[in-house]
């Protein structure tokens, strides 16, 4: 193991992403349009793997090492010596893997490509995976579509290049922390090698390059899980259109949703009104509920409107006190049970003697390609081309070389 501390900002500059100049005219072949990548943006991902941490475990194929916060400083402890320093960068060796985890059971299990950079912020520890995008996306693409099988490769293919346009585009978008995207569903999960299996690599390595512009910028690759049969438009964050980005029917020939495979694609969901004044006291905020005044009863819990693709548009509680609204995907927030939101807010509610009843549909917010959907296109014979242009309306898929 080489273990270096240094300047972490003098090695990695900070530059910023949202689009890109082309370098050289795009040269069209077999439908893609290739170009030198932009300087900028070659260069490794800065992957914010654990955030505001206490400590972790550090296995380098044959030491365990301990790295935690102490004096403000990083502190480096094999049981043997202890080093402290304000950041440490520790490289695998050649062709090595790092492993690192937040508990000894789960380090030797998941290892990572790259090497690692570990530093102090707020008194508590950031650990970042510096890798290359290719290599980042083998820790993508199984923990958000799934392994799958040969059948399905052409849907592997879709959320690879989808995931990479997603990378691309949130270089630097996450500057306060020194770092790139985060390693969960704040940005996209990266869970390291795992999971990998030969098929998600090579889906990875025949799109190698490969992202999604529209009228030369990258596109935002948002994807969900299931969208049962409509897909939605950024108004269900509240934000404005994307082109790309339109709510769609997504029903095969004979009427039925590509994503029907899913055990999302109904669900079901009861609340005692007990229940539901504590959880929406608890989840005023994150829901930003508008006009909320604590309450103990509930009158009524209508939907007002709805948004193009059937989800939630305004709801509106009706309480002793008064009444509040919660808007869009907000809505999920509002019947929050722990870490668990709602499955999406396309459902109807309605009193069922003691209870109120939630019948729903889909899963995630519904905005870009459905991961289900794209699994069923592909074992129905369609190209990773072909689901990407259905999901992402307009894009031009281009490849960058070096």
């Amino acid at each position: 193991m080489r273990l270096l501390a240094g300047c972490f900002l003098c090695l990695i500059s900070f530059v910023f992403a949202d689009s890109f100049v082309a370098i050289t005219p795009p040269i069209e072949n077999n439908g893609l349009e290739y170009r030198h990548i932009p300087e900028e943006l070659n260069r490794p991902i800065r992957v914010g793997l654990f955030v505001g941490v206490s400590k972790v475990y550090l296995f380098n194929g044959s030491d365990t090492i301990t790295v935690e916060t102490r004096r403000g400083l990083v502190s480096f402890s094999n049981n043997k010596e202890t080093a402290y320093e304000p950041i440490f960068e520790v490289f695998p060796e050649e062709n090595g893997r790092l492993s690192v985890a937040l508990n000894k059971k789960d380090l030797g299990k998941i290892k990572y490509y790259g090497h690692f950079v570990f530093l102090v912020q707020n008194n508590k520890l950031t650990v970042i995976n510096v890798v290359d995008v290719e290599k980042y996306l083998y820790g993508v693409v199984p923990y958000e579509i799934g392994t799958l099988d040969s059948a399905r490769f052409e849907a592997l293919k879709a959320q690879a290049v989808a995931a990479r346009t997603y990378a691309y585009s949130h270089f630097n978008s996450r500057e306060a922390f020194q770092f790139d995207v985060f390693a969960d569903t704040r940005d996209q999960v990266y869970k390291g090698l795992e999971k990998s299996t030969s098929l998600t690599e090579a889906a990875i390595e025949s799109t190698k390059g490969e992202v999604m512009t529209y009228k030369g910028d990258f596109i935002q690759a948002y994807y969900h899980s299931t969208c049962s049969g409509h897909t939605e438009g950024m108004d269900a964050w509240g934000q404005p259109d994307k082109s790309y980005l339109k709510p769609k029917p997504d029903l095969q020939s004979n009427g039925k949703a590509w994503c029907e495979e899913s055990s999302y694609h109904h669900w079901q969901r009861s609340f005692t009104e007990k229940e539901l004044v504590i959880l929406f006291q608890n989840n005023k905020v994150t829901a930003q509920a508008k006009d909320y005044k604590p309450f103990s009863s509930i009158r009524s819990i209508t939907i007002d409107s709805e948004l193009r693709g059937g989800r939630i548009g305004t709801l509106t509680v009706s309480t002793d006190v008064g009444s509040f609204t919660v808007k869009g995907d907000r809505v999920r927030f509002l019947f929050k049970q722990g870490s668990s939101i709602l499955p999406s807010s396309r459902f109807t509610i309605k009193k069922q003697g003691s209870s109120w009843v939630l019948n729903g549909q889909g899963f995630g917010h519904g905005i870009g390609l459905c991961q289900m959907g794209a699994r069923a296109r592909a074992q129905a014979g369609q190209s990773y081309v072909e689901i990407l242009k259905h999901y992402y309306d307009g894009i031009v898929i281009e490849r960058f070389i070096r």
